[in-house]
């Protein structure tokens, strides 16, 4: 079982389900309706961590000698059965949760997934292809309410998605002389920490802009004949819950730059070293504070309690990766 959870890489899974809530809480989708898209949508991501080692068994013999399939824990044909079985029960699932429009968007993602691990991965479009595989993911939990309104936030999970993707290509030192692979590497991370300073200042620029307009449209809310002090609870319900325009953009600036600082540093280790355990260790973080900026997400769509609750998965998820390596 410990073999089955390593390649899927388990812990990383906890990344996947702020991507359906951001999605649907940006097109009008009530949290509570996106848990069976949730579900769908770590079965498919699962999936296409087991087709991805199938796929790479033979350059992990070589590279990665200790994970399941090389080292003999788990055989070719039960990954790939594996594999198979889960992109299955994900497409089944997004039908049971979300009728035809769950199932137009996850069978594209589905195929799309399959695409990167058997013949993307390696060339130009690797990239694009895994970050396609994110925006789609944003767009399952928004396909049962108004899509379109998700878009900006499927735009922002790709655009990470293609940061971390990048930097993941230099996780194996590369069969180049060092000066050249060092200065590749560290293009890279430059390229990638300049990404996500401005992906998180964009969603806290677009949460205050969100809650500013908000704030103005909303008719005001009405006087009571004898004020009373607000309760503290009374207040933090008006806050978290979206009622209150300070609280969404408090909740989506810190979370944004919560996620800024926690992937921005691992990226400027690897500028300090450009070597390969610190790229993996950036790759890491990539994915583990993802749920910090799905939260903010989620937040600026005006569900900033709903937001706090993706981003805890981020320090759940650094927890068990030190269990099962996320990469």
């Amino acid at each position: 079982m410990n073999a089955l959870f390593e390649l899927v890489r388990a812990p990383a899974a906890l990344s996947v389900p702020g991507d359906v809530i951001a999605g649907a809480v940006a097109a009008g989708v009530p949290v509570r309706h996106a848990v069976g898209l949730s579900a769908a949508s770590v079965c498919l991501y699962w999936a296409g961590m087991a087709a991805n080692d199938w796929a790479d068994r033979h350059v992990d013999a070589v590279e990665r000698p200790h994970r399941p399939i090389p080292s003999g824990r788990v055989s070719p044909e039960a990954a790939f059965g594996v594999a198979a079985g889960l992109t299955a029960a994900g497409v089944a699932l997004a039908g049971a949760a979300g009728g035809k429009r769950a199932l137009a968007v996850a069978v594209p993602l589905a195929a799309t997934v399959w695409t990167y691990d058997l013949a993307a991965k390696n060339g130009p479009a690797g990239p694009l292809a895994m970050a396609t595989c994110r925006a789609l993911d944003v767009l399952l939990g928004a396909s049962t309410g108004r899509p379109a309104r998700a878009l900006p936030a499927a735009l922002t999970v790709g655009v990470h998605t293609y940061t971390v993707t990048a930097l993941s290509r230099h996780e194996v030192a590369a069969p180049l002389p060092p000066p050249t692979r060092e200065r590749a590497v560290r293009d890279v991370a430059r390229r990638t920490r300049a990404t996500t300073g401005i992906v998180a200042g964009t969603v806290a620029a677009g949460a205050l802009a969100a809650a500013a307009t908000r704030a103005l449209t909303s008719p005001a809310p009405a006087r009571a004949k004898s004020p009373r002090r607000r309760s503290l609870s009374g207040l933090a319900r008006s806050v978290l819950g979206g009622r209150s325009p300070v609280g969404t953009v408090a909740v989506a600036a810190a979370l944004a730059a919560g996620y800024a600082v926690r992937y921005g540093k691992a990226q400027q280790r690897v500028l300090a070293d450009p070597q390969a355990p610190r790229v993996r260790s950036a790759v890491g973080a990539g994915i583990t504070s993802l749920p910090a900026l799905q939260g903010a997400l989620t937040a600026r769509a005006g569900a900033p309690l709903a937001g706090l609750a993706v981003a805890l998965a981020a320090p759940a998820g650094r927890i068990l990766a030190r269990l099962v390596s996320p990469t």
